[in-house]
Formats: C-alpha cells, structure tokens, sequence
C-alpha cells in the first residue's frame, strides 16, 4: 500500500533586498562537481545535467525524514532578472536518496525524490558582486565543516550554466537557478544544525542556519 501524501505548509515567495519573488521555477544543475560525481559513484556526463523543481517545492523547514531519510545538497543559488544573474543565495536541494537510486537503475525521471513539497530550502539572495568568479559555500553541521566549494571547481561555471540553459529554456524574472553540489552530502540529522554561508572572496554575502526537524 502506497503512504498517504501529507502535505507540508510550502512558501512559494524568496526574499531579494527586502522583495518578495515567486519563481515560476527552479532550475538544477546535477553532477557540476567532480568530487560529487566520485562520491555518489557515478560518471561524469556528456552535456550538462538539468532537472526542475517548482515553486511548489519552496519551504523554511528542513525535514529529516519524508517517508525516508532526506539528504541535504548545499548550492550557490542565482536569481534571475532580465535575463542576467540579479541575486545571489545560498539553498539545499533535498533529496529521497533511496527514491532516486531506484529511479536511476530503472532510467526513470528524478521528480519523485527531487521534486516533492519541501524539497527547496533557499536563504535570502543579496545582489549579485559584479563578478561570480570568486562564489563559494561551506556548510557546518552542528558547527562542524561538511562542505566547501568554490565556482572554479564547478564543471559549468555560473556564466556558462546560464549560456547553456538560453539555448532551450526561457527563465523569466524570479527564476533561481541551483547551481550544484560539492561532495559532503549526507542525510538530515533531526535536531542538528545546518550554517550555510556563500562567500564571495573573503566576504560573507549571506549566512543562515536552520535546525533540521
């Protein structure tokens, strides 16, 4: 028997310089760190991985467990306006691992464990610095460091991400682009705390933390 879908209080709205924005979408980039690539045991594609959420998946919460162990991904975060990168954040792309290997050896779509209600964690985007050559993340878990990225490592740069979506999609005002995930994942810890900080240089832009429920 299948579980009842329970749905969580989602919030469609990001915050950038004191607006309120709903994105009519969020675009993902997979497999855009090498040493994730390795870790997750996979092989390194031909053309860059794209996947989406929708604004559905946006929420404040981070759960531990849906039905199974949620797995955090921490990404650079790039809004959109007029079609150039206007605001930058910092967000978890929540992941069914279980769900997704299932779905990998069956050579299914990845909604079902990328894509559910909640599965989009984003802090407040500040403006964007002239230049996103310098971005990078680190993620502590209860104080200690999980992950740490920085755009040079990343096989699609942020520029070259958004060349490459222009050629097939069109991003509209408020769109968010997640940008990918270093090595370090691992599942939620219920009660634990997660500090996301996106540096530019040796410049803080924005730093959160949430408790995983």
């Amino acid at each position: 028997m299948i579980a009842p879908f329970v749905r969580l209080k989602t919030n469609p709205m990001i915050h950038f310089n004191e607006k309120q924005i709903t994105p009519s979408k969020i675009v993902c980039i997979g497999k855009n760190y090498a040493a994730h690539i390795d870790e997750m045991g996979g092989l390194k594609p031909d053309d860059m991985t794209v996947f989406l959420k929708p604004n559905t998946a946006l929420s404040n919460d981070l759960i531990a467990v849906r039905g199974e162990a949620v797995h955090f991904e921490t990404e650079i975060c790039l809004l959109i306006e007029g079609g150039r990168v206007r605001g930058v954040g910092i967000g978890f792309d929540l992941t069914k691992r279980d769900t997704q290997a299932k779905l990998k050896q069956q050579g299914l779509p990845w909604e079902r464990s990328k894509a559910f209600d909640g599965s989009a964690i984003f802090s407040q985007f500040v403006s964007a610095p002239h230049s996103l050559d310098d971005l990078s993340l680190t993620l502590h878990v209860n104080g200690e460091l999980r992950q740490k990225g920085h755009v040079s490592m990343m096989l699609y740069p942020p520029l070259v991400i958004l060349e490459e979506l222009n050629q097939f999609m069109s991003l509209r005002d408020g769109d968010v682009i997640m940008t990918g995930t270093p090595a370090g994942v691992g599942p939620l810890m219920s009660g634990a705390d997660y500090t996301a900080t996106l540096l530019n240089g040796d410049e803080t832009l924005v730093a959160q933390t949430w408790r995983a429920l």
